[in-house]
């Protein structure tokens, strides 16, 4: 008789693999047919048949009902439209990139104005930036230095991004993550659009000259008889 002590041997590691046709070994399914119709709780070995005479398979497709839900459908094409629905989902999800832009406490304006627009560049691109502000020797003893400079930071580039992550301490280093405004990319890229086109002239055409009257010819006198 096993211990209450002794671990319960499961058979080894569980397989997640969906199981199909024979691989289904319980005694009873929900069958549902390859119409998507209801068909109820038959044995497995009727829900076998009912598939191999139809050429499809038979797919478990909520294991942890009880008893499982079972689907009657050709698997090969199943796997086939999964996985480009998966492909699909991936292109279409939007990639959020993370730059980082790094300073120093003690750092000059010229310095700052050309971190500052790096920072402005990414965040107009559609990035997120992190910004970190990296202390040295005696300067790690001013934390203040570093807050305040992100803090102007900030709100020098509020009109394209937002504090997402405050500032924070991370060792020798305080960290700050800023995040674009949604549409900051789509418009920036509709003002540089409308700055590259063409303004037409707004003076108005010159008008047409007045073409020249002809005078009327005086009548000609009655010669005397």
């Amino acid at each position: 008789m096993r211990s209450l002590d002794e671990p319960l041997d499961l058979g080894g590691p569980i397989s997640t693999e969906t199981r199909i046709n024979d691989r289904i070994r319980v005694p009873e399914v929900r069958l549902i047919g390859p119409g998507g119709e209801q068909v109820g709780i038959v044995r497995v070995e009727d829900a076998l048949r009912v598939a191999q005479e139809a050429d499809l398979d038979l797919v478990e497709v909520a294991p942890d009902a009880r008893p499982p839900v079972c689907k009657i459908m050709d698997y090969g094409k199943f796997k086939y439209e999964t996985a480009q629905k998966a492909r699909e989902s991936r292109k279409n999800q939007v990639q959020t990139v993370i730059k980082e832009q790094k300073l120093r406490p003690k750092i000059d304006d010229h310095d700052y104005e050309t971190k500052k627009g790096h920072v402005l560049r990414f965040l107009q691109a559609g990035s997120k930036v992190k910004v970190t502000i990296m202390f040295r020797g005696r300067e790690q003893s001013r934390p203040e230095l570093g807050f305040r400079l992100l803090q102007r930071l900030a709100s020098d580039v509020a009109e394209f991004g937002f504090v997402e992550t405050s500032a924070k301490q991370d060792g020798r280093n305080m960290t700050m993550v800023l995040a674009p405004h949604k549409g900051a990319k789509t418009r920036v890229k509709a003002q540089n659009d409308a700055s590259s086109t063409p303004q037409r002239s707004s003076a108005p055409a010159p008008a047409a000259a007045d073409a020249p009257v002809a005078e009327a010819a005086a009548p000609a006198a009655d010669p005397q008889q």
